[in-house]
């Protein structure tokens, strides 16, 4: 369901830039910005299969959990199978999982290391080498939302799967 949303918003993004682009009254191209910030990034036919982009793009880095459990429900399972066939393809990539957790009255610290440790232990039981990831739990810190509301407060609970080159226990 959230990658449903994520192309979703991809495909919603892609149309606005094309109909900006359809609006300009210029005949000429402007030379392109220097500015590293407002450079071009590649599009989304020119994402390389095993790249870091393909990773996030086509197969979502992102596991969420119900509040106060590091327990995976089906929708986890789907995001996670589908990262143990992406990291089987490309071996070469190690990874990181940070876990997060935003739920009054839990442990947050240890709430967050139980769901890095649940996707972790998913991973591996589904061929992934151990050596190739390590998992940490991070508790309220890096807060997507920070709120009071419930549904706003679920996009906090998460596991976030990132690709290294090499190992950072940061």
């Amino acid at each position: 369901m959230n990658r449903m949303i994520e192309n979703a918003c991809r495909l919603l993004a892609a149309s606005l830039l094309v109909l900006a682009a359809s609006c300009s009254t210029s005949n000429t191209l402007a030379p392109p910005t220097p500015d590293v910030t407002n450079a071009e990034i590649a599009g989304f036919q020119n994402v390389q299969p095993g790249s870091e982009e393909d990773f996030i793009l086509n197969v979502g880095r992102r596991t969420y959990f119900t509040k106060g459990s590091a327990a995976l429900d089906s929708v986890a399972k789907t995001t996670l199978d589908t990262q143990i066939a992406w990291l089987s393809k490309y071996p070469r990539w190690l990874l990181k999982l940070q876990g997060f957790a935003d739920d009054p009255g839990a442990s947050e610290t240890a709430l967050s290391q139980q769901r890095a440790d649940a996707v972790m232990n998913y991973l591996a039981a589904g061929g992934i080498d151990r050596n190739r990831m390590w998992a940490k739990g991070y508790g309220k810190d890096r807060l997507v939302r920070d709120c009071p509301d419930n549904a706003c407060r679920s996009q906090n609970r998460r596991v976030v799967s990132n690709l290294r080159d090499e190992r950072d226990e940061s």
